[in-house]
């Protein structure tokens, strides 16, 4: 008696399955073959990792200036730091987009120190105090680059372009909350319109 093709087919496939089957439950925790070795066997990188290679000693990354101030160095830096930004219109509303963003959470939209965050935490400085008002611009650029008490450090989040439009904006909150006889004067004038 003759079998028939369909047998043939069915038992080529059921030894084919078999052997198969065998070579994938042999027990090895890695595939014989590896198609792309180096992504199977490379080092992983989990989040918030050191990375993989440090750079030799005493390089700096291109486009990048080392900040020369630590914590505490704030007289320092108010004397070696001058505000490189003119008070222009372009870089006040600079300034005043870069403090909604960064700012206003805690020191509020006029600078008092009054921001949304206040309730939950202790109530940061006016920035129109007398205090303040007395620093140079240097040493508040320092006080963003650094941090302060419970203020962290703004270093990576600003550019020092963003930094210094700040510190023109906040000039110009700290006038506009304590304004001078000369500048009432002039309000006055602009209210009452031309005679």
């Amino acid at each position: 008696m003759k079998m028939s093709g369909t047998f043939w087919s069915a038992a080529r496939f059921c030894i084919l399955s078999f052997f198969f089957f065998c070579i994938a439950c042999d027990g090895h925790n890695k595939p014989t073959y590896e198609y792309m070795p180096n992504m199977m066997d490379s080092r992983s990188v989990k989040a918030q990792e050191a990375p993989m290679r440090t750079p030799v000693a005493g390089t700096i990354p291109q486009g990048f200036a080392p900040y020369p101030y630590k914590l505490g160095e704030g007289s320092i830096a108010a004397v070696n730091l001058k505000n490189p930004f003119p008070k222009t219109k372009e870089n006040l509303l600079k300034g005043q987009k870069a403090f909604s963003t960064y700012c206003i959470v805690c020191h509020g939209e006029r600078g008092l120190g009054d921001g949304t965050i206040v309730p939950k935490f202790p109530r940061p400085p006016s920035l129109t105090s007398e205090k303040i008002m007395q620093w140079a611009d240097g040493e508040i650029f320092h006080t963003m680059m650094v941090g302060q008490n419970l203020m962290p450090s703004y270093a990576t989040q600003m550019s020092p372009q963003d930094r210094w439009a700040i510190v023109n904006y906040i000039r110009v909150l700290q006038r506009a909350n304590n304004p001078r006889e000369e500048d009432l004067k002039k309000l006055n004038e602009e209210l009452e319109g031309p005679k």
